[in-house]
């Protein structure tokens, strides 16, 4: 690859959670399940993508004000009583543990208030499509609306496994979907994601929704058409569908974009140069031997400096 990787990094972290047995432990007993999970998919990920420079992308903010408020239902099934995300607790527990690795072996780590990992990831990949290769790492189908022939920027689809990845660019998400190869947030707009509390417009299913993008190019090209009158394009009866849809449309378009022009400081000055050697070895050790991380760390360390 010989480019930027950047990691959702909350996607795999829960990956390795659920699919690493929950009897992994520490010395002391705290499950760290999650945590070799994923140290073990970055090793592997780097060992056969090879790539230059690697970001961790994290959520500051699992659900940002400014989408809530286009959009009260973005994720409310997801809001556990105190308020907060329904992070189960054991995985709750791994989070700072998975912070001080990162850190400690000097992978570049972020996220920015107010903001997903998915629009730190969408400012970096539009940015970093400008000096070569993105590969976006994610369990995540929103995120197929930043491929891009340009770089190109790929995403690297974790459904079936850290070693049986699906990589999407333009043509394969053309060829799945049925639509023009960046549409997939209008795609996604219209048929709705209850994963993420997105209703869709009634009436409207994949085949329905990937004909009016193909027809009319976006959501914006959508609206224009109802704006105008035109009726040529619609498959029956979704223009009627449509236009009792019309606030949906345009609040979901704030919520299913994801950014890709965040202001910040901290990601301008990123150092996100994959190191060859651990940042603080000391440190590093005294993780690995508390947390019984020993075989893991050293996966990841062999593939840093080969």
């Amino acid at each position: 690859m010989s480019g930027l990787m950047l990691l959702d990094t909350p996607s795999l972290y829960f990956r390795a959670f659920f699919g690493v047995p929950e009897s992994i432990k520490a010395p002391d007993g705290t499950p760290v399940n999650a945590v070799r999970g994923l140290i073990d998919m970055i090793a592997r990920l780097v060992q056969d993508r090879s790539p230059d420079r690697l970001v961790c992308c994290m959520d500051a903010d699992w659900r940002p004000a400014f989408r809530v408020a286009a959009l009260p239902s973005y994720k409310a099934h997801r809001v556990a009583e105190d308020g907060g995300d329904q992070t189960p607790d054991p995985l709750e527990a791994q989070l700072p543990i998975i912070d001080a690795v990162l850190d400690a072996v000097g992978l570049a780590r972020i996220g920015v208030p107010g903001y997903e990992a998915d629009d730190v990831i969408g400012t970096l990949a539009v940015r970093g499509a400008e000096r070569g290769p993105v590969d976006i790492v994610t369990g995540d189908r929103d995120l197929f609306q930043l491929v891009d022939e340009r770089g190109p920027v790929l995403v690297l689809y974790t459904a079936r496994g850290i070693r049986n990845l699906q990589i999407m660019g333009e043509k394969e998400v053309a060829g799945k979907y049925g639509i023009p190869g960046r549409g997939y947030a209008d795609y996604a707009t219209l048929r709705g994601d209850p994963s993420d509390g997105l209703p869709g417009v009634p009436g409207i299913g994949d085949k329905t929704a990937a004909a009016l993008i193909t027809r009319f190019g976006s959501i914006e090209g959508v609206v224009a058409a109802l704006e105008s009158g035109t009726v040529e394009g619609f498959p029956a009866g979704a223009r009627k569908r449509l236009e009792s849809a019309r606030d949906y449309l345009t609040a979901a378009e704030t919520v299913v974009r994801v950014v890709t022009d965040i202001a910040s400081p901290e990601l301008r000055e990123l150092d996100d140069t994959l190191p060859g050697t651990p940042r603080d070895p000391e440190a590093l050790v005294e993780l690995a031997d508390r947390w019984g991380l020993e075989s893991p760390v050293n996966r990841l360390l062999n593939a840093l400096s080969s």
